[in-house]
């Protein structure tokens, strides 16, 4: 069996020489004895000996991490803690102990990379999220740079940025085709609880890697995989950076068709508190509705969810959403269209009205809209596209008083006289408009009607 698919449970059927790493002074005498008493116990057994003597046996299992590099030993004893962690997370407390103020419990985490194998790392990280969480003050006495010691410690920040750093490559590398990516998000959805790591992540640009995994899934494990790539991006709707990177990227578009398509509840319940955490951010709730979000919250809506946080999201985010209709000016829509790439023939394009009252806000950004409209010319492929950006160009000139001039400048002519000899007879009809407007100007054109 492929290593990384191994079980703690298998992973404990091992049996390690302890003695032979006493007689080698790889560990002492009295660890030795814990690990006898402890070693191959029952679960109840066990829980007294942690109870009674916790730290010890941390202090032990840490020694262990540090000086002893045989793999199965590693792996075998990453296991026992991801164990005794698993059956109660509060053990996590151990690990900052006050009796470990000297003890560097987060060093031999942070180096395990350099000892083990691919399959051990994602073992050391799966268990990292349980113990990294404690914040009390006692915590950062006892394994913090607040220490009395000269010593200086590993912080838990040291940690979890070095981790990051891993978990980055391996979403770029996975070091496993089948189960680099999936251990990676499932420890990125247990530490971006921590506003150290969402920093990191964001500063390592790992919202790029995330980006491309949010997309329908129909298996199991592809429908795990998403639903924590989801838990991701919704612990990071939290935080400012990554809400201006997600602004900026296809994170939003990719949501959308998640939800649209998703049966799984525990799926759509996430995106839907993410659309929910974005509704009110910068120009979100005006892509939201250009996406079509509100007819597929109707939709949802309509669908028998037993989650009541679903469903009181779902409420929450439909006024929301007629909120934001509500408050968007027909030159907001328009912008939002044009930024999109979602070109069609809705009634502002054709509208005198339209163009006449908002013609000066052609002007912001240094003619942005304007731009985007060449750019649709250049890169689109959709005919419908094509021929709107040609008509509203063919408006913006004839609205504009120095129209023709600021198209000219922006090199327009070229992209338009190209689109002349397109297969579609709307889009030539609608270049040849242009070019009429653009070569006559407003004065002489006034009679050509698209």
């Amino acid at each position: 069996m492929d290593r990384a698919e191994l079980t703690t449970e298998q992973v404990l059927k091992r049996d390690i020489p302890w003695e032979t790493y006493m007689t080698t002074k790889l560990i002492s005498g009295t660890g030795l004895q814990l690990l006898r008493r402890y070693d191959k116990r029952a679960e109840s057994v066990r829980a007294q000996l942690l109870d009674d003597d916790g730290p010890a046996y941390v202090q032990v299992f840490v020694s262990i991490l540090r000086d002893i590099f045989k793999e199965e030993t590693v792996e075998y004893v990453l296991a026992l803690i991801g164990e005794m962690l698993t059956v109660n997370p509060k053990r996590a407390r151990l690990f900052h102990d006050k009796s470990l103020a000297n003890e560097d419990v987060y060093e031999p985490f942070l180096n395990c990379s350099g000892k083990v194998t691919g399959s051990y790392k994602k073992r050391a990280a799966r268990y990292l999220p349980w113990y990294a969480r404690p914040k009390t003050q006692d915590c950062i006495v006892a394994n913090g740079e607040a220490s009395k010691s000269k010593k200086k410690f590993t912080t838990i920040d040291d940690v979890l940025k070095g981790l990051v750093e891993w978990l980055c490559t391996q979403l770029k590398k996975p070091s496993h085709p089948s189960h680099g990516i999936p251990t990676a998000i499932n420890c990125l959805a247990a530490l971006l609880k921590e506003p150290v790591v969402r920093s990191s992540f964001v500063q390592a640009d790992g919202l790029k890697l995330l980006i491309p995994l949010i997309s329908p899934a129909s298996t199991q494990q592809s429908i795990q995989l998403l639903y924590e790539t989801c838990l991701c991006v919704w612990l990071l709707s939290y935080y400012e950076p990554a809400i201006e990177y997600l602004a900026t990227s296809r994170a939003l578009p990719r949501l959308v068709d998640v939800v649209r398509s998703s049966t799984k509840e525990k799926v759509v319940r996430v995106v839907v508190l993410t659309f929910r955490n974005l509704l009110s951010k910068g120009t979100f709730g005006a892509q939201m509705v250009d996406l079509g979000l509100p007819q597929i919250v109707q939709s949802l809506k309509a669908q028998a969810w037993s989650d009541e946080d679903l469903l009181e999201a779902l409420n929450q985010l439909e006024d929301g959403l007629k909120d934001n209709i509500k408050k968007l000016s027909s030159f907001d829509k328009y912008k939002q269209e044009v930024l999109l790439g979602h070109l069609d023939w809705s009634p502002m394009h054709k509208d005198p009205l339209f163009w006449r009252d908002n013609i000066t806000c052609f002007e912001e950004n240094d003619f942005q809209i304007l731009r985007v409209l060449i750019t649709i010319m250049d890169s689109s492929n959709d005919p419908r596209a094509l021929a709107v950006a040609c008509f509203d160009l063919s408006q913006f000139i004839q609205h504009h008083p120095a129209g023709r001039v600021i198209v000219t400048d922006l090199k327009a002519k070229e992209r338009v006289m190209k689109l002349m000899n397109h297969e579609s007879a709307e889009v030539t009809k609608n270049a040849l408009l242009c070019i009429q407007r653009l070569f006559l100007g407003a004065k002489y054109s006034s009679f050509l009607q698209a």
